[in-house]
């Protein structure tokens, strides 16, 4: 989960800031993208491994 306090930029700094471009909107979406696919893979290869293993089918050991 993330903190949301973590940011301790400055209300003026915020609302003073250039709205993102387009293409920065785009690169951001596409690392959120490939950070989540990530996750994913990982957390499937996690459970066919745990499988390997697993005599009762439930992932329980």
């Amino acid at each position: 989960m993330r903190n949301n306090y973590a940011n301790t930029a400055q209300l003026k700094e915020l609302m003073t800031a250039p709205p993102m471009t387009a293409a920065r909107h785009a690169e951001v979406l596409r690392e959120r993208n490939a950070r989540r696919r990530m996750l994913e893979e990982a957390r499937e290869a996690k459970k066919a491994d745990g499988n390997l293993y697993d005599s009762t089918g439930d992932g329980r050991r």
